[in-house]
């Protein structure tokens, strides 16, 4: 009889992504070596091979079927339907997301003024009734002591950065904000050291430069305060502290309204930290 006999068995990859999360602690070593692959890899997880993932993940073919069991699935390929389930649920491209827009009759101007409003608000909402203040007091207590912030945050992410730069210079705050033009970001992040901290912001799909920057950081003995939209983002487990943003979306397009809410209030409170 499987571990999880009284629970039910996830048909979709949040909620098994939430499974695996709460159960991690109580996972066998070797079950949770994969059950961290596949959390890091779920694509590897919906394309390979039970022999090439198990190859990959340092473990026997036979642990595949036994991790998979353990969660109350049939067996390996049971388990694997629903990493293939997370395929069609990515974020569509943007000539989709265009044509789903036409499809509802959404093209109009006022019309998408109202639905990307609605979006900023409810993303407003959530993010307030979730977010937690001893999380929020701790990054603002590590930036406020940082000799100087870097701030990462690429492609969708760059907006945050890029306003938090110029509102923490105004405020007197020493701060470098890593652009990667020319694909410089290592160089420019190049002088960083104990007595600084990364803020890094990145979202699914997360930015392979933002990740590879930020561990980086950590690896010289920077503090990192990450925003991001899951526990399972690449820059969480990094992070000293981490602050969980989850922006609502309008046909695809998704808000950036908790978030730069978010970055104004720890920019000012940071200041303020500092003057007090």
């Amino acid at each position: 009889m499987n571990d999880i006999e009284t629970e039910q068995t996830p048909r979709d990859f949040a909620a098994l992504r939430a499974l695996i999360m709460t159960r991690a602690e109580r996972l066998p070593r070797r079950l949770l070596q994969v059950a961290t692959y596949a959390l890091e890899n779920p694509d590897e997880i919906a394309f390979g091979t039970a022999a090439g993932i198990a190859a990959q993940a340092g473990v026997q073919p036979s642990t595949l079927v036994r991790f998979s069991q353990t969660l109350g699935y049939d067996g390996f390929s049971d388990l694997q339907d629903v990493f293939r389930s997370r395929l069609r649920e990515r974020v569509p491209s943007y000539e989709e997301r265009l044509r789903q827009l036409q499809g509802h009759g959404a093209s109009q101007a006022g019309a998408l003024l109202e639905g990307f409003t609605d979006t900023a608000v409810r993303s407003i909402a959530d993010f307030r009734s979730r977010v937690d203040p001893e999380h929020l007091d701790r990054a603002v207590e590590i930036l406020a002591r940082a000799e100087t912030i870097y701030l990462v945050g690429l492609r969708r992410s760059f907006p945050v950065t890029s306003y938090m730069a110029y509102a923490m210079g105004k405020l007197g705050i020493r701060n470098i904000l890593v652009d990667g033009i020319a694909g410089l970001g290592a160089e420019q992040m190049s002088f960083i050291g104990k007595r600084d901290t990364v803020l890094a912001v990145s979202f699914t799909p997360y930015a392979s430069e933002t990740v590879a920057l930020t561990s980086a950081a950590r690896d010289k003995g920077a503090r990192i305060v990450s925003i991001t939209d899951s526990a399972f983002s690449p820059i969480a487990p990094v992070a000293d502290v981490w602050l969980e943003v989850v922006e609502a979306n309008f046909e695809g397009f998704r808000a950036m309204a908790a978030t730069m809410a978010l970055a104004m209030a720890l920019t000012v409170a940071v200041a303020g930290k500092r003057s007090a």
